[in-house]
């Protein structure tokens, strides 16, 4: 019994390593634009069954419930939480911020669609519209030469003046995607995430209507890790490390006990 208790205890180190490292990841990731805090979810292991409840006792007596012993803890999934962050001005005409549902589409260097909140946007060298890593913001938007202004409307409209012309010309429009499960998307670096069969296929639509949400052209949205829960988790986690840590050495001391006195 004195190992399986250590054991008990191990897996209780273990899930709090796991969350410390995710706790550290949303902390690193404060400053990232779009970024969305992890949580882990944990669930029991199986019960060892000693007796089961209504068992019997005694001629007419029955147990009222059961006899089991809990074998751990382990990590059973990691969620992304999409709460809305905050919206930071920037004065940059190609930097766009969601305000509300919905995700950027990217085509990824690896031939899948990769869905971000970052909206930091620039210009490669055909004026096709790319994130900073050069990724091409689906659908393409391509910006003629010699253009003076940019606007960005709230339902995604790109239009732009160039020298020489005082009207408008609308060069493309921005659509979002959106998906039943959001949480079922799979994070895969640099603010991207991708479909999963838990998350559902992609529904495509307008800003500012169907739902979505609208655009703010000249700002961006800040992640939402709250660094004051953060570190709230931090302690609350290092506590629970310490006391798995001392029930290893308590059963360690019992299990010295044990051989220096029978």
């Amino acid at each position: 019994m004195s190992s399986s208790a250590m054991h008990v205890a191990q897996t209780g180190l273990d899930a709090q390593q796991i969350k410390m490292q995710i706790i550290a990841n949303n902390l690193a990731n404060v400053n990232t634009t779009g970024f969305k805090r992890d949580r882990a979810n944990f669930e029991s292991l199986l019960y060892q069954v000693v007796r089961s409840g209504g068992a019997e006792t005694a001629d007419g007596a029955m147990l009222t419930s059961s006899s089991t012993i809990g074998t751990g803890v382990h990590l059973v999934s990691t969620q992304k939480l999409y709460s809305q962050g905050s919206l930071v001005s920037t004065e940059n005409s190609l930097d766009v911020a969601i305000d509300g549902q919905g995700f950027f589409q990217v085509l990824m260097p690896d031939g899948r669609m990769g869905y971000t909140r970052n909206g930091i946007f620039s210009q490669n060298a055909e004026g096709t519209l790319t994130t900073p890593s050069g990724y091409v913001l689906q659908p393409e938007i391509q910006l003629p030469e010699n253009v003076t202004e940019i606007n960005i409307s709230q339902d995604g409209i790109v239009s732009v003046k160039v020298a020489g012309s005082d009207e408008p010309q609308e060069v493309g429009q921005i659509t979002l995607a959106s998906f039943t499960n959001p949480r079922g998307l799979q994070p895969v670096g640099e603010t991207f995430a991708v479909a999963t069969p838990a998350s559902g296929d992609p529904i495509e639509g307008t800003p500012y209507q169907g739902g979505f949400g609208k655009l703010q052209q000249g700002y961006l949205e800040s992640s939402n890790v709250n660094v004051v829960q953060q570190l709230v988790d931090m302690i609350e986690t290092q506590r629970a490390y310490e006391v798995s840590s001392k029930s290893i050495t308590a059963v360690d001391e019992m299990m010295r006990y044990i051989n220096n006195n029978l």
